[in-house]
């Protein structure tokens, strides 16, 4: 069980701890590349905090916006940990809808409605309240504590990979958690152990030099939106399998031990249902379940798709160009420059006569599978278990979260994906929130994740 005076301070310095939280909350602290020092003075507040706290921490200049890292090192005998979140959020937009300013944590019905205050800054902020926490409780935490607290997360991370490689001597640790995670429903607890990659394009089909009058051209020229669209209906044949040459090259299958885990979970489908409020699941490869769909096999989809006249009102054109983005998520072995390959063959072989194809990547990251067996993941489901008094539930993700692979690769990081966001806190959109118990609770978990780490690791 978590340390009594531990636990003890957190339940007592609640109300401090929710100011603290609303100052971080009140930076406008967007990964912009527009407004590159617009993190900054967010990642001095957090440098100051962990300061504070008796951490050795400073801002690190980045080729994106900067890096916080911090370390307290207790002992060489003790394992060291290394605490990942991210302080960069999604912009507010659209500001109407929000009832209450996005930059300023508001307090209602038991939740704090702010931007960025489940994702990710209540969970970044959730380290520094644990750690503080064991230092004025017991002096000192439970084992080797070192942050990296990155700005631009939202975007993709796209700058990290050189500045890990940049620093990796001083991110050097025994076990790595992410905290950018949450709930797989609002009582259970996940521990993710697998992220999908992802491929992300955009498509440009280009026809006439100017847009054309659809009664004098039509049918005589081809429309680059109708040449678009049906490529866009070629990407699938009707089981819902993919048919981009080479996609599915090193798919693994999951296991029957993986499968008969994810069935003892209960009814994934109902609970999915209610989650995306759909009526029926439908969509992905024909054959699977949902959770297979979801974490363990690859998908292709369509974004968006402009082209031509989109306003109100009626006007009869043939449009010059039309453009679609399209998105794939990897998974197991897959590799992004395979499928980035197979994806413009696959555009080239379906682009007609009469229409030129230009395809842009716009982003690419591996998927990642993590080692279940590090002792960090054992860690986590007895913090869970003691605070939430419940086992967390082990999954894939189906969602990237690209830093993870960066980790494993440049660091030689397995990381335990979790957090304690909600599937209700409504992240990047108009009011996101997190349950005020659910903040305190996610603290004690981290403060209980320390001490866990250091009674069952057996690296040192």
């Amino acid at each position: 069980m978590l340390n009594p005076a531990v636990a003890q301070y957190i339940q007592t310095h609640h109300e401090q701890m929710l100011a603290e939280l609303a100052e971080l909350i009140r930076f406008e602290s967007l990964a912009d590349a527009k407004d590159p020092d617009g993190c900054t003075p967010c990642a001095e507040w957090i440098a100051g905090r962990l300061g504070s706290l008796g951490m050795t921490a400073d801002v690190v200049p980045a080729a994106g916006p900067p890096v916080v890292l911090g370390e307290w090192h207790v002992d060489d005998a003790l394992p060291t940990l290394l605490c990942y979140a991210h302080y960069d959020v999604q912009p507010a937009d659209p500001m109407e809808e929000w009832l209450s300013p996005p930059f300023e944590a508001s307090v209602r019905d038991g939740r704090i409605y702010a931007r960025g205050v489940t994702d990710d800054k209540g969970q970044l902020f959730a380290h520094m309240a644990a750690v503080e926490a064991w230092v004025e409780a017991v002096g000192q935490p439970p084992c080797n504590i070192k942050v990296c607290f990155e700005g631009e997360e939202e975007v993709g991370s796209p700058n990290m990979e050189a500045f890990l490689a940049e620093h990796r001597d001083r991110l050097a640790a025994d076990a790595l958690i992410i905290t950018d995670e949450g709930f797989y429903d609002l009582t259970t607890p996940a521990v993710r152990y697998a992220l999908r990659g992802l491929c992300y394009f955009e498509v440009t089909f280009t026809g006439p030099p100017v847009d054309l009058h659809s009664g004098l051209a039509g049918g005589v020229v081809r429309n680059p939106a109708n040449a678009l669209a049906a490529m866009i209906g070629k990407l699938h044949d009707e089981n819902g399998r993919v048919q981009i040459p080479g996609f599915y090259d090193h798919v693994a299958p999951v296991s029957d031990a993986e499968r008969a885990e994810w069935q003892a979970i209960g009814d994934v489908d109902s609970h999915l249902k209610q989650q995306f409020r759909v009526d029926v699941l439908t969509g992905g490869e024909a054959g699977y379940s949902a959770l297979e769909r979801l974490g363990a096999r690859p998908t292709c989809d369509c974004n968006g798709i402009v082209g031509g006249f989109t306003g109100s009102g009626s006007k009869t054109v043939l449009p010059a160009s039309a453009t679609a983005k399209v998105s794939m998520r990897l998974v197991s072995e897959q590799d992004p420059q395979t499928v980035i390959n197979g994806f413009k063959a696959f555009v080239a072989a379906h682009t007609p006569a009469g229409i030129r194809s230009e395809v842009t990547v716009a982003a690419a990251a591996r998927p990642v599978m993590l080692d279940r067996e590090q002792p960090a993941m054992d860690a986590a489901r007895l913090a869970f278990r003691d605070v939430f008094d419940t086992e967390p539930v082990f999954m894939r993700m189906s969602a990237s979260i690209p830093i993870t692979e960066l980790f494993q690769r440049v660091c030689g990081l397995d990381a335990v994906v979790t957090g304690f966001a909600q599937p209700d806190a409504a992240l990047h959109s108009p009011n996101e929130n997190l349950r005020l118990e659910q903040l305190w609770a996610g603290i004690e978990f981290l403060a209980a994740f320390y001490q866990h780490l250091a009674e069952t690791d057996d690296s040192a």
